[in-house]
């Protein structure tokens, strides 16, 4: 009976044996999910929050920066100063389109920049932590990303830019006297003029003016009771007529001036002209785009989905540019991927000229710079990642 005993109570360990084995090999696999979690959650959060905080530092420096030229705009009367508010949102509209790859790839620079700098990536790559796990919540965030971006590229800003020449062109054709302010000098009309007026009714009459026009033979002042604007057969010309005034002929320094006085007086003057990025690809909609064979058309469609394609190449290629030493910082790669980003957009931006000139061949395109940088993460990643060396040069010790 004792063998008998034996072969059982190796029977029951073996199986006891097995079955803490399955059990830890099903605790070790929950534990790796759970740590794998909790990293994607970490790493996400720290990339959306350094996206939103370089975003919103880049918008605000384009926004300030095109603020002076729309206020600029609509002090010439090229924009109507009840629209400077929606014009001003409508261009962060398009600015949006660029700066969301450029955020992007400084978010991920960043933010494993500053894992690597408290060694906090070492841990975890000590934790079985690689490239694959790292790429998983940033290739999700970055997905996101470019189709909000492809959205923006293809259907909102075409949109902007045409609402904006819409509020333009409705500013032109709407051009009254209304619009200027008592007490100021204001640039009217496409030639070089200068209105004041003392004050302005609401009718859109001028009470004590002064108009200055500077011209090909000199220049010439007058000096008015009032004046009233009237419309003319053309709607590009209008008419500004005088009452009660005197006009001076002449060149400044000549004592040959003309002086005429008038009972009314009137000058056309040409309306300014709007703005033309109505006429640009720009403002093509996508459907115009797909049904046109225009090189520029192709280069102007190529260009809107190539923005969140490098959007994700970008994000690819951040990863292997921002490992470093602890020693080097969070910034440490931040120097290189600016470089990086400014090769990649202007490579673009040249084959964009390609295209539009039929310089290259349509299915080669802007393609091959996407490409191009997809080659170079890849090499980058067998670099730092995949245990690739580089071949030294010089005779062998």
């Amino acid at each position: 009976m004792l063998p008998g005993r034996l072969i059982a109570g190796s029977v029951a360990d073996r199986l006891r044996s097995g079955a803490q084995g399955k059990w830890a090999s099903r605790h070790l696999r929950s534990e790796g999910s759970r740590l794998a979690s909790i990293v994607h959650r970490y790493l996400l959060k720290e990339t959306a929050q350094t996206w939103l905080a370089v975003t919103f530092v880049l918008l605000l420096i384009l926004v300030t920066n095109q603020f002076a030229q729309v206020l600029g705009d609509a002090a010439s009367n090229r924009l109507p100063r009840d629209a400077l508010f929606l014009v001003m949102g409508l261009t962060s509209l398009q600015y949006l389109t660029i700066l969301v790859p450029i955020a992007l790839f400084l978010s991920v620079l960043l933010a494993l920049g500053r894992l690597y700098r408290d060694s906090e990536m070492y841990a975890l790559m000590a934790g079985g932590v690689g490239p694959t796990q790292l790429y998983r919540p940033l290739l999700l965030f970055s997905a996101v990303l470019a189709l909000l971006v492809g959205w923006l590229a293809l259907d909102v800003s075409p949109a902007a830019v045409r609402e904006v020449e819409n509020i333009a062109r409705q500013a032109r054709e709407r051009a009254d006297l209304r619009l200027m302010e008592a007490g100021r000098f204001v640039s009217f009309g496409q030639a070089d003029a200068v209105v004041y007026a003392e004050e302005v009714t609401p009718e859109g009459r001028l009470r004590n003016v002064f108009v200055e026009r500077r011209g090909a033979n000199g220049i010439e002042v007058i000096v008015a009771a009032e004046a009233r604007q009237d419309d003319t057969a053309s709607p590009d010309v209008k008419l500004l007529k005088f009452t009660d005034g005197r006009r001076y002929e002449g060149t400044p320094g000549d004592p040959g001036f003309r002086v005429l006085e008038f009972g009314e007086h009137g000058i056309p003057y040409v309306l300014p002209e709007a703005r033309r990025e109505a006429a640009d690809p720009e403002s093509q909609p996508l459907q115009d785009l797909l049904a046109s064979d225009d090189p520029v058309s192709r280069a102007e469609l190529q260009w809107r989905l190539s923005v969140p394609m490098m959007a994700l190449v970008l994000a690819i290629l951040a990863v292997p540019l921002a490992r470093a030493t602890p020693r080097q910082g969070r910034y440490a790669g931040l120097g290189v991927g600016i470089l990086v980003y400014i090769t990649y957009a202007n490579l673009l931006g040249a084959s964009r000229v390609w295209v539009e000139r039929d310089q290259i061949a349509p299915w080669l395109g802007m393609w091959w710079v996407h490409g191009l940088f997809l080659l170079v993460a890849a090499v980058l990643l067998g670099l730092r990642y995949g245990g690739w060396r580089l071949p030294r040069i010089g005779r062998p010790r």
